[in-house]
C-alpha cells in the first residue's frame, strides 16, 4: 500500500506537466541558454513501435473485482538523441528525449480502454555498437472514455475522471539486428491517477512486458565533442524564489463539487553543482474544502476552526537545463484543524520560461496519498 501510494507521488508528478510542451521542446530550449558555442549538429532520431501485455495490481481490496482481466496494448514513440549541443547532455551521458502514444484495452467493460500521450527521458547505463540498456521515466496525460458514475458505472473505483495524469517507468534492452533496426525487450510499470481532483481516486498500476522494434537514424551513436571544463556561472550563488499556486480538489465521492486550494511560498536556495539546487523556505496554504467539511459536521453554536496552514520545508532540484525535477519535504508549524499528518511531501516539474519567470506542476502528498495538484507560477530573484 505504501509503495503504491508513493508511486502516486511520482505519478501525478506531474500531473499533466505544463504539458508535453516542456519535454517536447526540451532539446530546442537548451540551445537558447547562455552556453559555450558548439558546432551545429543535427540530433539523430529513434522511432519505435511496441506491443505490451500486463496485469492490474490489486493495491487495495477495493479494486480486487477489477484485476481479473489482463490489459494489452501498443505504443508508438519518437525519440531525439541528445548529442552535446547543450552542456547538460554530457553531464547525464547523452539521454534521449521522447514522446510516446500508448493504447491499452483492459478487456473489462467497467474499465474500457485508455489513450495516453507521454513525454519522457531515456537514460543509457550501457551503450555499445550493438547493445543498449536504458532506464526510461516519463509523464503525461491519459484519457479514459469509460469512468466512474454513481448510477451507471459504480464499480469503477479506479478511474473517476476522463483525464488522468500518467507515470511511466521502464527498463529497456535494445539489441541491433541490422545496421539501423534494433529489437527491444522491456519491463515497466504504468500508473494512472487524477491526483484527488475527482474521487474515487484509487488509481491503476499496470506492470507490463514490452516487445518491439526501434529504427535508429544513427548507430552507433556519435556525440559532439564536449567543451572541456565548462562550469555554469551560477554555481555557488544564492537565489530567492517567490511563487503562488492554484489547485482544485473534490472532498468525497458523494459530492461532485470542487474546492479551490491556494498556497504562497518563499524559498531561499543555492546551486551547489552542475546538477543540483538545494532549497529551504516557508509557505502557507488555504484549502476551502476543509471549511465545507467542517460545516457538514459542526454543531449549532460552535465556531469554525481556522483551516489555514503554514509549513517549513527543505528540498532539492535536479537540473536539466531550463527544467528541474523538484522534491520537497515539509512540516506544518501552524495547523489548527488537524485534517492530515503533521508533514507533507511534494514532487513536480519546474520550467524556467526566462531567467526570472518560472512555472511548475506539483503533486502535494500526505503519507503517500495525493492531496492536490498545484499549478505554480513564480519569480526567481
Amino acid at each position: 500500500m505504501v509503495i503504491f501510494g508513493r508511486l502516486k507521488l511520482g505519478l501525478i508528478v506531474v500531473a499533466a506537466c505544463i504539458g508535453l510542451s516542456f519535454f517536447g521542446q526540451l532539446a530546442q530550449a537548451q540551445s537558447r541558454q547562455k552556453t559555450p558555442e558548439t558546432a551545429p549538429f543535427r540530433e539523430p532520431m529513434v522511432l519505435g513501435a511496441y506491443v505490451q501485455g500486463g496485469f492490474i495490481i490489486a493495491h487495495t481490496p477495493r479494486v480486487a473485482h477489477l484485476v481479473k482481466a489482463h490489459p494489452t496494448g501498443f505504443e508508438l514513440n519518437m525519440q531525439r538523441q541528445t548529442a552535446g549541443n547543450a552542456p547538460w547532455h554530457a553531464w547525464y551521458r547523452y539521454p534521449k528525449v521522447g514522446l510516446a502514444f500508448t493504447y491499452y484495452d483492459y478487456h473489462n467493460p467497467v474499465l474500457g480502454q485508455s489513450y495516453a500521450a507521454t513525454a519522457y527521458l531515456n537514460k543509457s547505463f550501457l551503450r555499445t555498437a550493438r547493445h543498449e540498456l536504458n532506464l526510461r521515466i516519463g509523464t503525461g496525460l491519459g484519457y479514459f472514455p469509460v469512468r466512474f458514475d454513481q448510477e451507471t458505472n459504480h464499480k469503477n473505483l479506479i478511474v473517476s475522471s476522463r483525464l488522468n495524469a500518467t507515470l511511466q517507468l521502464r527498463a529497456e534492452y535494445d539489441v541491433a539486428i541490422s545496421e539501423h533496426v534494433g529489437l527491444l525487450l522491456g519491463v515497466g510499470l504504468n500508473h494512472y491517477s487524477n491526483g484527488a481532483t475527482t474521487k474515487p481516486n484509487l488509481g491503476i498500476n499496470i506492470p507490463t512486458v514490452v516487445l518491439g522494434l526501434n529504427y535508429h537514424q544513427q548507430r552507433p551513436f556519435r556525440p559532439v565533442a564536449a567543451v572541456p571544463g565548462y562550469v555554469p556561472e551560477d554555481i555557488g550563488r544564492n537565489f530567492l524564489n517567490l511563487s503562488g499556486t492554484l489547485g482544485y480538489k473534490q472532498r468525497n465521492e458523494s459530492s461532485r463539487q470542487k474546492y479551490l486550494v491556494n498556497s504562497l511560498t518563499v524559498l531561499a536556495g543555492r546551486r551547489i553543482n552542475r546538477k543540483s539546487n538545494l532549497v529551504a523556505g516557508l509557505e502557507g496554504f488555504y484549502d476551502r474544502g476543509l471549511l465545507a467539511e467542517q460545516r457538514d459536521t459542526i454543531r449549532t453554536g460552535e465556531n469554525l476552526i481556522d483551516v489555514k496552514k503554514a509549513g517549513v520545508l527543505v528540498g532539492h532540484e535536479l537540473l536539466f537545463g531550463r527544467m528541474a525535477v523538484v522534491t520537497h519535504l515539509g512540516v506544518y508549524v501552524y495547523n489548527p484543524y488537524k485534517s492530515n499528518s503533521f508533514y507533507y511531501e511534494r514532487i513536480g516539474l519546474k520550467y524556467h520560461v526566462t531567467e526570472r519567470l518560472f512555472g511548475s506542476v506539483d503533486l502535494k502528498v500526505h503519507r503517500g496519498a495525493a492531496d492536490v495538484i498545484e499549478w505554480r507560477v513564480g519569480l526567481k530573484l
